[in-house]
């Protein structure tokens, strides 16, 4: 229960402010990107600032859960736009990508970009990390707001994109940002905000 609880607080976030994003974009990303016919999306490597009353085991198994919970959550925002034609892409559903993933023994045994584009015979694929760390209780923050009118900053959370083309195993894409929010959102919030900045310069996306 309280390790439920810490993981609430600590990725409900709404964005009050943002640091600017450093964006890597290789010269050949967009034509590269448009060559790719089916992509995957990766499991992301989640992080979550240990605590004391929350026991190794427990956190690595949450990490895990909020990797899948992320990953699905950045499948539906993509397909959703697939939908309304802003990409053309064809996107592998997670589950195959992480049935193929799990018979090769990932995450127990590491697997590089390129070794992953070969298991899942797609021609590109997008890796993520979430890193998250909570500064101020949620509590104290809802304090602050109610005293001082102005809402404490209770998360940080260090959010980085990436496209890895296949062909040329080659970085062609990444997007890193920092975000600091306070109480009140979810996962899908912080993904929505997440690919509605980085899609602007993502090279699969079109007319968005």
């Amino acid at each position: 229960m309280k390790l439920l609880k810490l993981t609430s607080a600590l990725i409900a976030l709404v964005i009050i402010s943002s640091s600017c994003a450093k964006i890597f974009y290789s010269p050949d990303a967009e034509v590269l990107a448009r060559a790719h016919q089916n992509i995957a999306i990766l499991p992301p490597t989640v992080s979550i600032a240990a605590k004391k009353e929350v026991e190794a085991e427990a956190l690595i198994e949450q990490q895990r859960t909020e990797s899948l919970n992320f990953q699905k959550e950045i499948y539906a925002w993509m397909l959703q736009r697939k939908m309304q034609g802003h990409i053309l892409q064809e996107i592998q559903m997670v589950e195959t990508t992480n049935s193929i993933l799990a018979r090769a023994g990932y995450p127990d045994i590491p697997l590089s970009p390129g070794e992953m584009c070969e298991l899942l015979g797609v021609d590109g694929v997008i890796g993520s990390n979430f890193s998250l760390s909570k500064p101020m209780s949620e509590g104290a923050a809802i304090a602050v707001g109610i005293i001082f009118g102005a809402w404490g900053t209770t998360n940080e959370v260090r959010v980085s994109l990436n496209i890895q083309d296949c062909t040329y195993n080659k970085l062609i894409f990444n997007y890193d940002h920092k975000y600091s929010g306070s109480v009140g959102s979810s996962p899908a919030r912080l993904v929505d905000e997440l690919m509605r900045q980085a899609s602007q310069k993502m090279p699969y996306f079109i007319g968005y």
